[in-house]
């Protein structure tokens, strides 16, 4: 299976979203379609499935295997894809670990277990790293949450997750604290191995970027990986002028994708899609529930005031 060697991950990485038939089972011929116009996007450094985009939750252990081997069938051999890492138990986490090596994955994208909500030690957090890195030596990304959430990591426990388990990376930013944020990227950046800081913070996607960040990682890279490859060269290159005129026209789709309740996301970046002629229906898994007919006409206007949707196709509607 294609594997990019020495994959450190950087830059700007999509995760793509999963479509499903109206028998909630996977579709596989867009979702292929969809890994396909994402992927052709200029300026991209991976892909990354099986992840809160891809509503990896609501997947079974084969689902994920199919969804990876889909990815690399069509893709594998132009992008690294990122393997998400989702699971309860350590054990489970290292099963799917080793399940991605297997499949061509060149990094995984490592969720924190559920049960931190309860409450975490270093030594529980070391343990399920380790536990992953001794099933593979792919590059590990941490996805650090909020702290408030139980499942974030804090900045001792952080800092000894990347002393002591070499194979981390990068981290997926999402702590949603500006100052902690900044910290992420002054500290991790520049330890002696540097660990890179991908934010997600998609909802102030250019002043994150602003900061410092080696890279982004965002389920919006599903709709506007465009944009976000433009964004981030932009604000690489200190052209800030140009990085405020993308920056306004990603502000509409982020106000509405990340509106309440915010396990929607997904969901309504789906409907934009179907909006956009790119997907057939916007189905999702239970417990989510397809969107209502006034916030559908909410990210159809979104999709106009980006200038990705044209204003007679809206009036039409």
């Amino acid at each position: 299976m294609p594997r990019h060697a020495s994959y450190i991950p950087h830059g700007v990485i999509p995760a793509v979203l999963l479509p499903f038939d109206n028998d909630l089972a996977i579709d596989e011929p867009n979702f292929r379609k969809h890994l396909r116009d994402v992927a052709a996007v200029e300026g991209l450094s991976a892909i990354t499935l099986n992840a809160h985009s891809t509503e990896v939750g609501s997947c079974t252990f084969d689902e994920q295997r199919r969804v990876l081997d889909i990815a690399q069938d069509e893709i594998g051999a132009r992008l690294p894809i990122v393997n998400g890492i989702w699971a309860d138990g350590s054990i489970e986490a290292a099963r799917i670990a080793r399940m991605a090596a297997q499949g061509g994955a060149s990094a995984l994208l490592v969720f924190p277990p559920a049960p931190f909500t309860l409450g975490q030690s270093p030594a529980m957090a070391l343990a399920h790293f380790k536990r992953i890195a001794d099933a593979t030596d792919l590059p590990l990304i941490v996805f650090q949450y909020p702290l408030a959430t139980g499942q974030g990591y804090p900045k001792d426990t952080l800092l000894k997750l990347c002393e002591e388990v070499p194979s981390i990376r990068a981290i997926k930013d999402w702590i949603g604290n500006v100052p902690h944020h900044e910290w992420h990227v002054r500290t991790l950046q520049h330890l002696a191995r540097p660990v890179n800081v991908l934010t997600t913070h998609s909802a102030w996607l250019f002043s994150s970027l602003v900061l410092g960040c080696n890279g982004l990682l965002s389920g919006s890279g599903s709709v506007i990986a465009d944009l976000q490859a433009r964004l981030f060269r932009a604000v690489q290159g200190d052209d800030l002028a140009e990085a405020k005129r993308l920056n306004d026209r990603i502000e509409p789709l982020m106000r509405v994708f990340y509106a309440d309740p915010f396990v929607d996301m997904h969901n309504r970046m789906k409907e934009a899609l179907v909006l956009l002629g790119k997907l057939p229906r916007a189905v999702v898994r239970p417990p989510l529930v397809k969107i209502q007919a006034a916030e559908i006409a909410r990210i159809r206007q979104a999709l106009v005031e980006a200038g990705l949707l044209d204003k007679s196709a809206r009036d039409a509607a």
